[in-house]
């Protein structure tokens, strides 16, 4: 997040830590933009925040041609803010999942690759997976954000850019526990699978997510039973193209 309170440090501990990939994660809702708000007014509130009323506002991208131009700007001024640290882009996402929609796939698309992009999320989870870990669950798949996930899955390979086969971290967000972790490791499906966290060293902090078990998901990745269970699987760790190459 390129314009999130913690950017400049986490970019500072990035460059002490050349073997972690890291990636953009783009934000055109909940956060704040890059650009100025008069240039963007469609896509920000009063206090020149991005607006949170995500369906709206998707319905908006879609039918007005004004607020498309100015996705497309801060898109490319968030991918222009990332290329000015220098740091290699390994992956891009978005808040919320906010990629999925047809129209900003489609400019991150175009987009991410004059800047380099090589992988791009696709939040496409297994939630057979997860019933049978927990069998007392019944998770399933909003059809409407799985079906857009799955054309982006399409548009994304099409363009040969690296996709992962399964990603986990959306049903249980703010809750992947060392016991889901180690559990989702020990039935990993065959193919990239991507794993996504909140990790945090305390629950309160200005912005948390009421709920999300921050700590918990921290003491989940640098748990020696997690550990165990990578060995175990003989799964290949590391960024997008690392995990290709392995």
């Amino acid at each position: 997040m390129v314009r999130g309170a913690a950017f400049d440090d986490a970019v500072t501990r990035a460059r002490r830590l050349p073997s972690l990939r890291v990636g953009l994660h783009l934000v055109l809702c909940d956060g704040r933009p890059v650009l100025s708000p008069d240039a963007i007014p469609d896509l920000v509130d009063a206090r020149g925040n991005f607006r949170v009323d995500m369906t709206r506002l998707g319905f908006e991208i879609f039918v007005r041609r004004k607020v498309r131009e100015q996705v497309a700007a801060e898109i490319e001024a968030q991918f222009a803010a990332y290329q000015a640290t220098g740091l290699p882009l390994d992956h891009v996402n978005a808040h919320h999942h906010f990629h999925v929609h047809p129209t900003i796939a489609a400019e991150i698309l175009d987009t991410g690759q004059r800047y380099g992009m090589r992988a791009l999320r696709t939040p496409l989870e297994p939630t057979r997976t997860l019933n049978r870990i927990e069998a007392h669950g019944s998770i399933g798949n909003d059809t409407i954000t799985h079906t857009f996930a799955a054309l982006l899955r399409m548009r994304a390979r099409k363009s040969r850019l690296i996709a992962p086969d399964q990603v986990f971290g959306i049903a249980w967000s703010g809750a992947m526990t060392e016991k889901r972790v180690a559990a989702l490791l020990q039935a990993l499906p065959d193919g990239i699978s991507e794993m996504y966290y909140h990790p945090a060293t305390t629950n309160d902090f200005d912005g948390a997510t009421r709920g999300y078990r921050y700590t918990d998901e921290l003491a989940a990745l640098t748990a020696p039973a997690v550990r165990e269970c990578v060995r175990s699987a003989r799964a290949s760790i590391g960024g997008f193209v690392d995990v290709t190459r392995a």
